[in-house]
């Protein structure tokens, strides 16, 4: 039996605090594993029309996780206004990020799960990382480079092997060395995480038809296919590069358990498009597991009663199946 997971507020402005009431009134409808969220209760009782219960410490939470949501109050103050983010909300959402991370290391917590933030809120308190996986990382003695971002949903799981930078800087960015990286990354994460003992790779082209043999670019010829080379010296199954324009379909992804894409959107745009509810954001090569839900803050509809959680629901279902998969691998 794993710990209670613990789910990180987000900015209290944002939609975190209603995904996350609504995710504990489906609890039994999708048989979560027991969470409590980090925060200031007061938001959690301002928000959600749920029972709310203050916690003291994450041993109290599975017990109190029948009858209520368990909220482990962490940072005093009114509550948020949903729709206007402030600077103590996202001082709020710092302090909570960096108290899961704590108990998760420490082993208190089973998994994070990391609700939806504002980065430019953040950085005006501080904030000197480029995202929660960067921050997350870190906190967990991993190397920037080392954590790497997969987006997941029931039929397809990707990894953009470059991420938020201008395509423009992508081909500089795509070296041999990384792409062996991040496989390598993919494979351990497969058999850990998901339980597939045999992982089967696909690697997407640079280029448009993966480079027409040279006529449309270079990469693929001169990076890719020596990294995909060293890969399969290696013993592992991987295929590629792909033209990427047709490694999405339903026949093409029975063929793979994950894709790696050399920039940002041909990872993302598929995933989205197959999974905009269900898609989850999973970091891996921690030694903790982190999930968070595939989508922002939304600012606009929060405090409406309209976001949606199935992504966040989707976030600590893959959780628990992660930390299911890693405790059956340890032993």
């Amino acid at each position: 039996m794993s710990k209670p997971f613990a789910i990180s507020c987000g900015d209290p402005s944002g939609i975190g605090i209603e995904i996350i009431g609504k995710s504990w009134s489906l609890r039994q409808e999708h048989s979560l594993e027991p969470f409590f969220a980090i925060g200031n209760v007061a938001d959690f009782e301002k928000q959600v029309d749920i029972p709310i219960v203050k916690i003291g410490e994450p041993a109290q939470a599975r017990d109190a996780f029948v009858h209520a949501l368990p909220v482990f109050h962490i940072h005093d103050g009114d509550a948020a206004t949903p729709g206007t983010p402030t600077l103590d909300g996202a001082q709020c959402a710092s302090h909570a990020l960096e108290i899961a991370c704590g108990l998760a290391r420490s082993g208190d917590a089973g998994a994070i799960i990391t609700a939806p933030v504002s980065k430019s809120q953040l950085y005006k308190v501080g904030f000197r990382y480029p995202g929660q996986t960067e921050f997350v990382s870190e906190r967990c003695g991993i190397a920037r480079e080392n954590a790497v971002m997969m987006l997941a949903g029931p039929s397809l799981r990707v990894i953009p092997m470059t991420t938020h930078i201008a395509l423009k800087e992508v081909p500089a960015q795509l070296t041999r060395q990384l792409i062996v990286a991040r496989a390598e990354a993919a494979v351990k994460a497969m058999i850990r995480n998901f339980g597939i003992l045999q992982p089967r790779i696909a690697v997407a082209g640079l280029n448009p038809h993966a480079g027409e043999d040279g006529s449309l670019g270079t990469e693929e010829k001169t990076i890719m296919i020596p990294a995909i080379e060293e890969l399969r010296s290696a013993g592992m199954n991987v295929i590629g590069p792909l033209p990427a324009d047709t490694m999405f379909h339903d026949d093409a992804r029975a063929k793979y358990d994950v894709a790696l894409c050399p920039y940002h959107d041909q990872a993302l745009v598929p995933l989205k498009t197959l999974h905009f509810f269900d898609g989850v954001n999973m970091t891996l090569g921690l030694p903790i597991v982190r999930t968070s839900p595939d989508h922002g803050t939304a600012f606009e509809i929060a405090g409406k009663n309209m976001a949606d959680p199935r992504s966040m629901i989707a976030a600590i279902e893959m959780a628990a199946m992660a930390v299911s998969n890693r405790q059956k691998y340890d032993h």
